[in-house]
């Protein structure tokens, strides 16, 4: 009790502002502590108070519906039903009615809607006339349940209470709003008067300060705040009279603060507001229950007895809609306008000029404001005095059963239904309960209801209750009585509660409010009192009752209203909310897709100004000299085709009759021999100026030319002519039009066409194929098929068909074989003789072959000189690799080892003998065209039938085998067969697996893999099914790390969205969200669960310094750190899956949200909407950039697309620089994803909870890294190497502790750029410095090339400084972890290999225990010229490793097919110097050099049978992604078997 009265005393102290002249203790506005042991009740938010028990459906908050209770609209137009025009009984006037209108904003306020948003939807009959009239009996008017105390409605015991949003006293609330804030809102703080507008005598229009409800105009669909005024009532502006009703309390407040002003010019602002509120509350409350209430009931109320502490005041349910039904019975169709000479205007209306204002047209009225708008309030008040209202009856006009203004989306709809539905929504009791809780007589029969009203009134009722008195609702039952005696009941019951119940009534003598004089004083002001203190009216011109019209009062109204009178209602309007937003939304739409199109965009764009940058670094790199172009050359214009632009060329007529056409740069486009031609036939143009000309090459394509002017060609046409005179050759000049001269024209891409056709049917003939396999020629003219089967290739055609250079040796050894006649072209059958031996001859035949190509004085011997000849030439193809001394040297020890080393020429048959050794060699070799072998090789646009019979018709020749073995082509299923890599030249691949483990001067049985095969072949003999099976086992067991990491990943994963989307949908606060917008709050938030999770941790993934520690602890036996970067982009991509689902649902989410009304989004997003009764959503483009989600959101597509088309493959080898900037976006990312959620539209942050571990390890990570980078590292040495590599040596840290196989990432600040790149490694851990071998390949590494040459070194003085970051862990490092390695590197791949090989030979060097006992180098090169550098560390390896434990083999790739006749050739010599000098011919290593690319299945497969006893071998490539996907695929393969695991780390460079 003392807490309370010190609160008490410490609010009046605060209101009061310490005035002195506040004498008592000021009421609080809303409504708290006015009861002093229930501080709450009356307050604003207080419950309502029920006087029965509730009557749910349930029985806790689900209200009656059909079919327990009649449908709304019906029963409506069953009760309410019936004509206007009725005059009350007790000629209450319309002041009257809309008074107690006022009343009721003063004392409740329920009408705001719940949350979440529940509806309880009026269904209207099929063909309601107003509704419904064309019978779709679809229409449904939508109704929101009302808000209720949430801490109710989840038991029985405790059944829902909805709640009053003002207080419950008759305070003035609707004069200076429910709470401090808002009626200071209201307050001008001048004189102690409330603020007015323009016009002093109407208040100010609201400006958003104070929350007025603002519904849409029905009538016009004008809506915002125009028209509205600042009241107390936040529904103060419903329609104009209650509007009126409200601003004359607003004039009355500052009349009399005013006359306190004039009387106490001393009293401050707050001491003149106080006394004149405290006056027109007392006012207003004797009015009230003294004036109006008796006149509303005809019955005078109990005399005041004081206040009663322990009585609830609170507003029932039962009076809430009691109340608003009684006085709904009442309310005209219209209400008139009058003047102080009773003058009742006209009011103009739709349609012409009517005699009152039309009450259905006035709801939330936006009429523009104006000085003569004060005076219409005074002549609607003395309009409403004069005015006599509807009788006290069951009936309801048709403005508001059929107009009353609509919720949401309808602008009109049936007041009395709403009504209905609002006693549902309430739980009322039924009729008969609420009669007998009052002392009345329940209800037995119909007829005791309402004897007065039509019998078929109560027969329409009583069958929509199924005649059952007993589920009569409160409602209909108290309409229908006769006397009204159950409304009145309840409606005197809550005054008299308020009265008495009320610490701060005016006759409360104990409250100090007022003396005896002053509460006697109040006790006789009337409301015409005040009506005639704030309008221009005399007291005479209203009657003294305003309440009631009597005879011989002023002014009576000229005729009781009917609703034919007025100005008719304007009908129902269905809003569409998205009216006009469906464009822009589906733009929206389209631009968001386009985000990553539009990155591509932009991305190609930098490509190719990264790739026109790097050509540019290129040419300045390049040190060839460009050719100028001599004098006497001639410029013209070439003329390549139709569809092809021209170029620039340069005519050269050069002796020996030969006619060069020239580039821009000197190079040689094209060489024209003219000694064939005994004449050359010239076309000229005749027209467009005649600048164009026709060269014709019969037997290559033409070339046409187009000068500048006439000039220009007649000064060649001349040259030419003076040229041919000289060489002894004939010109034939002609002309045509320069249309028709190039269509006569013969272009290269015709020529192409021709050739097509020549090799096409060329095959055909060799391997026998039907000529419709081949492609017929039907379809071409039969000048074009005669050009074609007589077409002759130039010895360049030729050359480029073998795919070599037109001047090599072996094509002027082959062309002059084959061009048997001499013309300098081969001919069809030229060429096919010349075919046939190399695909169907013997190896005697290709020996001959050979022998003739090479013995150029057609003496029938080869000289020395002559072999050596052919040597260089097979050898030319490898870049010239070879010495003429060591070609010497090969040529001599071949003859030695044949015995000839007397002789000087060898006859066929001794050349043949010399090759004795590889006979089937030699029957395999054929003829390679464009770079594959015949037998694999089909041309562009060949039928795929004929690529079959390609393959088919090519018969496999196998060698003999020894006895005692047996054959290869025996097995019933061979493993070539199932093996794509395989091919049917297996037997010879099989060789080259033995060859592949026999060391240089080691016997070894040719046939050993064979029986090894042969002996295990009948374990693998399954079904499919078990094939499957165990494929599947092998798979999950050499998987097992990652398929564990992944599942568990996703399983994380999965489980956060599940649980996301069950909590949104089932289990989350009651906000209404998901019957909202189901599947989008499911899809987005559960996706945006895996977003915070997935974007968070794979940050891990990026903690290098990290993974490189706990891969080397137990850990690494349960994760697969080596497939971070894997995982990295795995878990990227799943993100963006995920991002995309996250939009996809926000998209769903925003459209939802852009046709849902205010209502509704209030409940959603209370920190955001306001429900103001404007009931219009926010356009789609205010989600979207708008608010900061929806701009975070979009800024966070942005980024990811440019993150994401930046980051691909493609584009990161483009323009490595561009990724590396792009990347780093991921900090913007972060910080707009955690802007992102911060702003708890939908739910509170929870990204922290994903983010702030992985972000503390990564940013120490980070800091590790940084603190490294700060270093400057000095380099020791820089050495500019062959093929672009570049060799710098350089300091090595402090503690730079390192293995073998890692690698650290290096920035150079003299290259103008930050960005750091990957290397590995070359130097081994116990050397002293550190060493890296880069090559130029890029943009970065072709300028850091360029940085440290001779000439830029020798300009700077010093050798720039590098930072390094590292070391970091991969998989390469673990080859030591194996018994046996096989390390596969190819082009710049091989630098970590180079720091395995010299730490290997160091470790064995120093007996350092090994677990790895046999290491396999493969080293795949174009030529071994390429890196020259790693040739010397294998040698030191061979030189150190005496215990035999590398096996090196090297593949030179640039060399033809192995069966190609020069490769065969190089491979005989290769063998034979290796024989002789254990050392490769190529490299000078011990190592085996191989030509072609390696067979990594049947080395694999031979490995299993060289070391039987090892259960797994480590595979370790790196190099190109096409190399290393082999050994993948190779591995794969043998891993489905129950053999040897092939465990297989790789890295693509």
């Amino acid at each position: 009790m003392m807490l309370s009265l010190t609160v008490v005393l410490l609010v009046t102290w605060t209101l009061g502002g310490a005035q002195e002249s506040i004498s008592w203790e000021v009421q609080r506005y809303d409504g708290w502590y006015n009861n002093l042991l229930h501080h709450s009740r009356g307050s604003v938010g207080a419950r309502l108070l029920r006087l029965l028990p509730a009557n749910y459906a349930d029985g806790v908050y689900q209200a009656l519906q059909e079919p327990h209770v009649p449908n709304a609209r019906q029963l409506s137009n069953a009760v309410a039903r019936g004509p206007s025009g009725l005059p009350s009984r007790r000629n209450t006037t319309v002041l009257a009615v809309f008074f107690g209108f006022h009343v009721l904003s003063d004392i409740l306020a329920t009408e705001k809607p719940g949350c979440p948003a529940e509806f309880l939807n009026i269904h209207i009959p099929s063909g309601d006339l107003v509704f419904d009239p064309s019978g779709t009996g679809e229409v449904v008017l939508p109704f929101q349940r009302i808000d209720w105390a949430m801490e109710t409605g989840q038991s029985p015991n405790s059944p829902r209470e909805q709640t009053n949003e003002v207080t419950g006293w008759l305070d003035g609330s609707s004069i200076y709003g429910p709470s401090h804030s808002w009626s200071d809102a209201l307050r001008s703080f001048s004189g102690g008067q409330l603020a007015s507008g323009p016009d002093q005598r109407l208040p100010r229009e609201t400006d958003g300060r104070v929350p007025m409800w603002k519904a849409l105009d029905p009538s016009t669909g004008q809506g915002g705040p125009q028209g509205i005024y600042d009241l107390g009532s936040s529904w103060g502006n419903e329609n104009r009279f209650l509007q009126a009703e409200s601003i004359a309390w607003f004039r009355y407040h500052n009349h009399l603060a005013m006359g306190l002003a004039q009387k106490h010019p001393t009293w401050s602002d707050e001491d003149l507001f106080q006394h004149a509120r405290k006056k027109v509350i007392a006012t207003f409350q004797s009015i009230v229950l003294y004036e109006w209430l008796p006149t509303l009931l005809g019955r005078n109320v109990t005399d005041y007895k004081g206040y009663q502490q322990h009585l609830d005041p609170s507003i029932s349910p039962e009076f809430v809609v009691a109340v608003r039904q009684f006085l709904a019975t009442m309310v005209p169709p219209g209400v008139y306008k009058r003047d102080t000479n009773c003058s009742f205007q006209n009011v103009p209306g739709p349609g012409g000029s009517f005699p009152a204002v039309r009450l259905c047209n006035s709801y939330w009225s936006r009429e523009s404001t104006g000085l003569q708008q004060a005076n219409d309030v005074d002549n609607l008040l003395l309009g409403m005095s004069s005015q006599i209202a509807e009788q006290e009856d069951n009936i309801v006009v048709e403005d508001l059963q059929d107009y009353w203004y609509g919720p949401l989306k309808y602008s009109r709809t049936d007041y009395m239904a709403s009504w209905l539905q609002r006693g549902r929504d309430l739980g009322l009791p039924t009729y008969n309960q609420a009669r007998e809780r009052f002392g009345l007589d329940p209800l037995q029969n119909w007829s005791d209801l309402a004897p007065h009203l039509d019998q078929q009134v109560l027969e329409k009722v009583a069958a929509l209750y199924a005649n059952n008195t007993a589920r009569l609702e409160l409602l209909p039952g108290g309409m229908m009585e006769a006397d009204g005696s159950l409304f009145r009941a309840i409606i005197l019951d809550q005054f008299v509660r308020l009265r008495d119940g009320d610490r701060f009534w005016f006759e409360n003598t104990k409250n100090g409010l007022f003396t005896v004089d002053e509460i006697r004083e109040i006790r006789n002001t009337t409301f015409h009192d005040v009506l005639a203190a704030v309008t221009y009216a005399a007291p005479t011109d209203l009657q003294p009752h305003v309440f009631v019209w009597s005879t011989g009062d002023p002014c009576p109204q000229p005729q009781q209203l009917t609703a034919q009178q007025l100005a008719n209602c304007t009908p129902m309007i269905v809003l569409d909310y998205f009216e006009g937003s469906g464009a822009g939304f589906g733009i929206i739409i389209v631009v968001l897709c386009c985000l990553p199109l539009v990155t591509l965009f932009v991305a190609w764009i930098v490509a190719v100004l990264r790739k026109r940058d790097f050509k540019k670094l290129q040419k300045k790199q390049s040190t060839s000299v460009r050719r100028e172009v001599t004098g006497d050359a001639i410029h013209a214009m070439e003329w390549h085709g139709p569809k092809t632009d021209s170029s620039p060329v340069y005519i050269q007529l050069q002796a020996d009759k030969v006619l060069k056409v020239l580039d821009g740069r000197g190079s040689v486009l094209r060489i024209i021999n003219l000694k064939a031609h005994q004449r050359v036939e010239v076309i000229l143009s005749s027209n467009k100026g005649n600048k164009a000309l026709l060269l014709k090459s019969p037997k290559e394509y033409d070339l046409v030319l187009l000068f500048n002017q006439e000039a220009e060609r007649s000064n060649f046409i001349g040259k030419l002519r003076g040229y041919l005179e000289q060489s002894g050759l004939d010109l034939h000049m002609s002309e045509m039009k320069e249309q028709s001269l190039m269509k006569r024209a013969v272009t290269q891409e015709q020529r192409k066409q021709i050739l097509e056709t020549f090799f096409r049917h060329l095959f055909a003939q060799v391997l026998e194929i039907d000529k419709s396999d081949a492609g017929e020629l039907n379809f071409e003219s039969s000048q074009k098929a005669k050009e074609s089967l007589t077409c002759e290739l130039s010895r360049a055609e030729f050359a480029e068909a073998l795919g070599l250079k037109a001047h090599s040796m072996f094509v002027d050894s082959m062309f002059s074989l084959a061009d048997k006649d001499g013309n300098g072209y081969i001919s069809f059958r030229e060429f096919l003789d010349i075919l046939v031996v190399f695909m169907k001859g013997s190896p005697e035949e290709k020996s001959k072959v050979m022998f003739r190509m090479y013995d150029i004085d057609e003496n029938g011997f080869l000289s020395k000189e002559e072999f050596l000849r052919m040597l260089r030439s097979f050898i030319e193809i490898s870049n010239n690799c070879l010495s003429r001394d060591q070609a010497e040297q090969v040529t001599e020890s071949m003859f030695r080892a044949s015995g000839f080393q007397d002789r000087d020429e060898l006859t066929w048959e001794d050349f043949h003998y010399m090759l004795r050794d590889h006979d089937s060699e030699l029957r395999l070799t054929q003829l390679c065209i464009k770079g594959h072998c015949l037998s694999f090789w089909v041309l562009k646009g060949v039928p795929e039938v004929l690529k079959q019979n390609l393959n088919n018709r090519v018969s496999f020749i196998k060698k003999k085998e020894p006895k005692g073995h047996s054959s290869l082509s025996n097995r019933t299923i061979s493993d070539e067969e199932k093996d794509p890599n395989l091919n049917t030249v297996s037997h010879y691949v099989e060789l080259e697996g033995q060859e592949l483990r026999k060391r240089p001067g080691r016997k070894v049985n040719q046939y050993q893999l064979h029986l090894y095969t042969e002996a295990q072949r009948k374990k693998y003999e399954r079904n499919k099914v078990q094939q499957k099976i165990q494929e599947f086992k092998r798979f999950v067991e050499n998987y097992r790390r990652h398929i564990v990491c992944v599942v568990l990943f996703s399983a994380i994963t999965a489980g956060l969205f599940v649980e996301r989307a069950y909590y949104y949908a089932f289990a989350s606060p009651s906000t209404g969200i998901a019957q909202t917008t189901f599947v989008g709050i499911i899809i987005s938030r559960g996706s945006a669960a895996c977003i915070s999770f997935m974007y968070s941790y794979i940050l891990l993934t990026m903690c290098r310094n990290l993974i490189t520690v706990l891969r080397e602890t137990f850990l690494n036996h349960y994760i697969p750190f080596d497939a971070a970067v894997d995982f990295h982009r795995w878990v990227a991509m799943a993100a963006l899956i995920f991002s995309v689902l996250h939009t996809a649902g926000h998209v769903v989410n925003v459209y939802i949200f852009s046709v849902m009304p205010l209502s509704v989004l209030s409940c959603l997003f209370s920190s955001v909407f306001m429900d103001d009764g404007s009931q219009l959503p926010q356009k789609y483009y205010w989600w979207f950039f708008q608010t900061i989600p929806g701009m975070t959101g979009v800024l966070l597509l942005v980024i990811l697309a440019v993150m994401y088309v930046f980051a691909t493959h493609h584009f990161r080898r483009v323009s490595f620089q561009a990724f590396w900037i792009t990347h780093h976006l991921y900090v913007l990312l972060y910080v707009l994803v955690i802007i992102h959620g911060s702003y708890a539209l939908i739910q509170q942050p929870r990204f922290h909870v994903y983010f702030i571990i992985p972000a503390l390890i990564y940013s120490a990570d980070k800091l590790l890294s940084l603190s490294r980078k700060k270093v400057e590292i000095s380099v020791v040495k820089a050495e500019l190497l062959p093929s672009g590599v570049t060799h710098l040596r350089f300091q090595r840290p402090q503690d730079f502790d390192y293995k073998s196989g890692q690698w650290v990432r290096v920035a150079c600040v003299a290259l103008g750029t930050t960005e750091y790149h990957p290397f590995t490694l070359t130097s081994a851990p116990h050397e002293d410095t550190l060493s890296l071998h880069i090559r130029a390949v890029g943009p970065w590494t072709t300028r850091l090339r360029e940085l440290y040459s001779p000439e830029s070194l020798a300009l700077i003085g010093k050798m720039p400084k590098l930072y390094l970051d590292g070391p970091f862990g991969e998989g390469h490092q673990e080859w030591h972890k194996f018994e046996v390695s096989v390390l596969v590197g190819g082009g710049i791949g091989v630098t970590p290999f180079a720091s395995i090989l010299k730490d290997l030979v160091f470790k064995s060097s120093i007996s350092s225990k090994l677990l790895c006992k046999k290491i396999y180098f493969i080293w795949v090169t174009r030529t071994q010229r390429q890196f020259e550098w790693l040739a010397d560390i294998i040698r030191e390896v061979e030189e150190a490793d005496r215990n035999e434990l590398v096996s090196v083999h090297i593949y030179i790739t640039q060399l033809a097919e192995k069966f190609d006749l020069r490769t065969t050739m190089l491979y005989i010599c290769e063998r034979h110097f290796q024989k002789v000098l254990n050392k490769s011919l190529f490299t000078g290593l011990r190592s085996i050099t191989h030509f072609g690319r390696p067979p990594f299945v049947p080395f694999f497969n031979s490995l299993q049978e060289v070391h039987p006893e090892v259960q797994k071998i480590g595979v370790f490539s790196c190099g190109p992604p096409g190399m290393t996907k082999s050994v993948e695929k190779a591995c794969r393969q043998l891993n489905k078997k129950d053999q040897t695991y092939f465990a297989h780390h790789y890295e693509n460079f």
